[in-house]
């Protein structure tokens, strides 16, 4: 499972990733600090020593009016996202210290600081803030919303070239005045808590010869546009052994260049797109293929909403349609762009706010996609959604309306139109090859919780030894985190029961709440809260 591969890996950055924080007494290890049309001062006296914060001096941050006021500071070595995906602040906004009337917010970005304008390739989170109270507020690269001012950037977590934080209150492009007080910035690693999706639920293997498994998939081929398909595709899809056909453990879906008439349409390409039978909401799609490789072919990986009013799909057909695209939910887990150089993941869809879409890629080589096997994976939870390919990840959102409803699976290869581009001449064939096709979701024994198996944890408050006790049905193996209130990991460590009992030395921890996770080997988890004295 890839949560216990993730663990393995959290551990191994985190010994080697750089320390990058500054509490402003002297002990941080930022020494590069710079107020960027700003007025700051690093060393003032805690004008506001209550709530969370009760330390002595604190970095104050003056805008008087500058437009695009901030205080930054550079790090000796770049950013590594994947080990330490996240960065937290203490910050104190009084009322009286502001003019105009700006969302109250306070932005972090990330940016290089090697380019003349370090700000063209910079990725933002903002977040929301409330006046006279100190807060903490934590900018999470992997998991929040972020900005790319590039659209063509890729996501943080790929990328290398980050060695710049900016920290801005209340946006940027206005003269108005703000006073903050700021604290504790800390760069590191954030606690996933996604659920584990490791119980199979439905797969096609592609083990046998000759026409498709019927009961799993359909094909389907009536037009969608009345004598087209979207895009401007060229082809017709059939039912024909020709274009979909299983062989040698594996699927074929073969585009041919053949005159083919069909619904009263003639067109020069033939290819298949196969509707899942099963739909589903939430979990774990693994999908392993080779891609076409010729000019023009356009392979796609998708899901589309079950209630999707779109006539001659399978669920329409069956009386589930009743929501058209976008407001049904796509979700793309690959399509290639138009030259074959990069993989996507995409999202389109309309809430109620517009035609919406996130995408982001992956650089590829098409001889290495075409002639060798990649899985390509999406991981859908009621909170998140992540693709990657071959456990790299590409993109990832919020799990917003509509991707909160069941959906199905498409396999298929298009040719031409506004998203194959020009279909080279003299086509003959070419294919997409399918070796699986597997959705995974929760088994049982993770979704029911763990509690159920602690027998207690104790004492809590705990001095020195924290104990857990488990009945007789747990795993005896897996990994337990300790992690305080703000998300960061303290320990991580692997679990050894012996007589159904664990046990932690809590004597590092400083006197405050904690949470505990445990993960055993079979899936199961349990969060609880203890106290340190």
């Amino acid at each position: 499972m890839r949560y216990f591969y993730l663990l393995f890996i959290v551990i191994t950055f985190q010994l080697q990733a750089q320390v990058v924080q500054d509490d402003f007494e002297g002990s941080g290890t930022i020494s590069s600090w710079f107020g960027d049309n700003c007025g700051m001062n690093l060393n003032l006296v805690n004008p506001v020593q209550q709530g969370i914060n009760l330390s002595d001096t604190v970095l104050e941050y003056h805008d008087t009016g500058g437009q695009y006021a901030n205080v930054q500071f550079d790090v000796n070595t770049n950013f590594d996202l994947s080990a330490n995906n996240s960065f937290s602040l203490k910050i104190f906004i009084p009322s009286n210290g502001l003019t105009g009337n700006q969302t109250n917010q306070v932005s972090l970005k990330l940016q290089n600081n090697t380019l003349t304008d370090a700000w063209t390739t910079q990725s933002e989170i903002i977040k929301p803030v409330t006046l006279n109270t100190w807060q903490e507020v934590t900018f999470d690269f992997e998991n929040d919303m972020f900005i790319n001012l590039d659209p063509t950037s890729v996501i943080p977590l790929q990328r290398t070239d980050f060695n710049r934080v900016v920290i801005q209150v209340n946006g940027e492009d206005n003269t108005d005045h703000v006073l903050a007080y700021i604290d504790d910035v800390l760069n590191f690693n954030t606690v996933s808590d996604n659920p584990v999706y490791d119980n199979l639920v439905w797969s096609d293997e592609f083990d046998g010869v000759g026409v498709i498994d019927d009961t799993k998939w359909f094909h389907q081929t009536q037009l969608i546009a009345g004598d087209s398909w979207a895009n401007g595709e060229q082809q017709h899809y059939t039912n024909r052994i020709d274009n979909s056909f299983m062989d040698n453990g594996s699927l074929k879906i073969v585009a041919k260049g053949e005159v083919y008439s069909d619904q009263g349409q003639t067109k020069n390409y033939t290819s298949a797109r196969l509707n899942s039978k099963f739909s589903f909401q939430y979990g774990r799609v693994e999908v392993r293929a080779k891609l076409p490789s010729i000019a023009g072919t356009w392979p796609a990986i998708w899901l589309l909403g079950k209630n999707i009013e779109e006539d001659g799909t399978y669920w329409d057909n069956e009386g589930f349609g009743t929501t058209f695209w976008p407001w049904c939910g796509e979700i793309d887990i690959m399509e290639p762009n138009i030259p074959k150089t990069e993989i996507l993941a995409t999202w389109h869809w309309n809430n109620g706010s517009g035609y919406q879409y996130n995408s982001s890629s992956i650089p590829t080589v098409n001889s290495d996609t075409s002639q060798n096997w990649h899985i390509y994976e999406l991981e859908w939870s009621p909170d998140s959604m992540k693709i990657y390919m071959d456990n790299i990840l590409i993109n990832q959102m919020p799990t917003i309306n509509p991707f909160n409803e069941e959906f199905f699976i498409l396999l298929n290869v298009a040719m031409g139109g506004s998203l194959g581009g020009d279909i080279v001449n003299n086509f003959d064939e070419d294919m997409m090859e399918i070796d699986y096709v597997r959705v995974y979701q929760q088994s049982q024994l993770s979704i029911k919780d763990l509690n159920a198996n602690l027998v207690s944890f104790y004492p809590n408050p705990v001095e020195t030894w924290l104990y857990v006790e488990f009945n007789s049905d747990t795993s005896d193996s897996g990994k337990f985190q300790v992690v305080d209130l703000s998300g960061r990991i303290i320990s991580e460590q692997t679990m050894l029961v012996t007589n159904n009992k664990m046990s932690y030395n809590t004597a590092a921890l400083d006197s405050g709440m904690y949470l505990m996770r445990i993960v055993t080997t079979d899936g199961a988890s349990s969060t609880f809260k203890f106290i340190k004295k």
